[in-house]
Order: C-alpha cells, then structure tokens, then sequence
C-alpha cells in the first residue's frame, strides 16, 4: 500500500477520532513521541551496535517501532495544524540549498567504515 503524507495525516486524525476518542495534549503526545524514539534507540543498539538481546527485546521488530514514531509524529502535526506535505518540501529545499557543497566536500563521507 503506498499513501502519500496528506493521506498518512488523514488516516491517522481519522482512527484518532474513532477508535483513539481524542488527541491526547501535545505536551503528553511529545513524551510519548520521545519514548517511541527511545524504542527505536533501544532496537537499533542491539541489532547494529554493541549491545546483545535480552529475552525481552527479542519481540521487537524495527519496521514496526519506526511506524509508531511517525503515528504519534504525525499526531502531533494535526494537532498543531502543520502540513506535513509543505513542511517536508520547505525543509528538502533548505537542505539542498544549504548542503549542496558541504557533504560533496566532506572527506568523512568517503571514507569506508
């Protein structure tokens, strides 16, 4: 299934309204989007980084902690009133226009890891 970010922002204030009842309060829907994050951390720690698995983490699976950072994301989006379809384009612009000769010139970048 491929949606585009208007639709993602629709589909999601739709189940909120319906099966969620109500946006929970900003403030609260910014805690939760930082402890969807640090799922995310936690995840990405122990399948490319250092740390091992405990039992516990073993359920976990990336592609679905990523899709709960961008729901509450979005949440937060329509309860501001961002569009995130023109949000995303501004800043894709101010990125090229800022970055265009600073990663081409990064030696870091060339490097092999």
């Amino acid at each position: 299934m491929s949606i585009t970010i208007h639709e993602m922002q629709q589909q999601v204030d739709e189940w909120v309204r319906t099966v969620g009842v109500r946006y929970y309060s900003e403030l609260t829907n910014t805690a939760v989007l930082m402890e969807e994050v640090g799922e995310v951390a936690r995840l990405m720690a122990r399948l490319y980084g250092d740390q091992s698995f405990k039992k516990s983490d073993e359920a976990y699976d990336l592609g679905d902690e990523l899709a709960d950072v961008l729901f509450v994301l979005t949440c937060i989006a329509n309860q501001t009133g961002v569009d995130l379809t023109a949000a995303f384009a501004r800043n894709m612009a101010k990125k090229t226009s800022r970055d265009k000769e600073r990663h081409a010139n990064n030696p870091k970048l060339y490097r092999e890891t």
